[in-house]
């Protein structure tokens, strides 16, 4: 059965409404035959990556960086995972298949930052953007809830195949 990975930091009321829509996004009657594995960014391993067939990732834009919880997940899992280096310790394009991904950002004032440092290390991991990213400023309006709605129900279809 196809699996969709659910990693998120979801310590503020707007992410968490996110993460809630995102998921019952991914759980709508049409999606069949996806499981969906929901893990908080600090429970996440190189395993649930592995065993995976397609990623939503959540977090806060933090002082214009993702969460540290979620970089400590990628820090965790990045070589297990299949992240590529270059000679100089930076990442690289990673060469496996390419796993779709989705991603939701919120901030207070700008998640420009956060967003970049995400799809820096997903491309070495070799993951492809399935969806634009949902990037939401302040407060979490019923559009931005259906916008994350929309973003799980496509992420889950896509692994369905």
């Amino acid at each position: 059965m196809p699996r969709l990975l659910v990693v998120h930091h979801s310590l503020t009321p707007s992410v968490t409404a996110l993460t809630e829509a995102v998921l019952a996004g991914a759980s709508d009657d049409a999606i069949e035959g996806v499981e969906l594995v929901v893990r908080a960014a600090l429970e996440a391993d190189a395993d649930d990556v592995l065993a995976a067939d397609g990623y939503l990732l959540g977090t806060p834009a933090n002082f214009g960086y993702m969460s540290g919880a979620l970089k400590h997940f990628f820090d965790s899992i990045f070589l297990q995972a299949g992240g590529s280096l270059a000679d100089d310790g930076s990442a690289a394009s990673a060469d496996g298949g390419p796993k779709p991904y989705g991603l939701y950002v919120h901030g207070r004032y700008d998640t420009t930052g956060a967003v970049r440092s995400v799809q820096s290390i997903v491309g070495a991991l070799g993951w492809r953007q399935a969806a634009p990213v949902l990037e939401v400023l302040g407060d979490v309006g019923e559009a931005d809830r259906e916008s994350a709605y929309d973003l799980g129900g496509t992420l889950a279809a896509l692994v369905m195949g």
